[in-house]
């Protein structure tokens, strides 16, 4: 399902203001969604998918925030546009939560920037968020560049996630996390790791747990060197 908004992407570029909020055709209905615009000459687009919405999950979590920054800030290097969204039946989106549906969510905002952008997207999600974004890359790859999933958990509010299907996604793959992190120690990531397909790359950043609190800079950092990495 296509989506679809009130503005080309050649207006927002052109105007001063470097955010625009845009609702995007989920398969629910409505997905409430903002974008930071990019330079002109970018050779990706970016989306990021926030944290488990039973935990206060939103499109303006710190983490997923200062990911958003690091993609798209000049300061950075990078100047990507990236979209961030709220999945369904948070905030203005609409619908239900389900926790396995919304892996539909993300494909809904892949389709928005292929179709505004026509540029390969990379995939960057937290937590849940990261969760969600390589299921979606599982159940469609296409226009997915590379997938970048930020304290990927292994456990969960009494729930299990499993990632058996990574051994046949040949995408390139970042996990990065904290050497602290509660729902996925050392041990349970390593093992996920281990058994997902090349191109891959984990990153355990000191002293972070899962929120990368106090650590944020350094995860900005292995995220923007990773992602300029990919660049051709």
């Amino acid at each position: 399902m296509k989506a679809s908004a009130a503005h080309s992407p050649q207006s927002w570029r052109a105007g001063s203001a470097r955010l625009h909020t845009v609702d995007l055709a989920g398969p629910e209905g409505r997905l409430e969604a903002v974008v930071n615009e990019g330079a002109a000459n970018a050779p990706f687009t970016a989306l990021i998918c926030h944290p488990h919405p039973k935990g206060g999950g939103t499109l303006h979590n710190k983490v997923v925030y200062y990911a958003m920054k690091a993609l798209n800030a000049p300061s950075w290097g990078l100047e990507w546009p990236v979209l961030r969204f709220n999945f369904r039946g948070i905030g203005r989106s609409e619908g239900t939560h389900d926790g396995k549906a919304e892996a539909e969510d993300v494909l809904a905002g892949r389709d928005w920037l292929e179709d505004q952008y026509g540029l390969p997207v990379v995939l960057v999600g937290f937590s849940f968020g990261a969760a969600m974004a390589l299921r979606a890359a599982k159940l469609d790859e296409r226009g997915i560049y590379a997938v970048a999933a930020l304290g990927l958990p292994t456990h969960a509010e009494g729930r299990e996630y499993h990632y058996s299907f990574l051994k046949e996604m040949r995408l390139p793959k970042l996990f990065l996390s904290g050497e602290s992190d509660e729902y996925a120690s050392e041990e349970e990531l390593a093992r996920v790791v281990v058994d997902a397909a090349e191109p891959k790359r984990l990153i355990l950043l000191p002293r972070a747990d899962h929120f990368f609190r106090g650590q944020m800079e350094p995860m900005q950092q292995a995220l923007g060197s990773w992602m300029k990495e990919l660049i051709p």
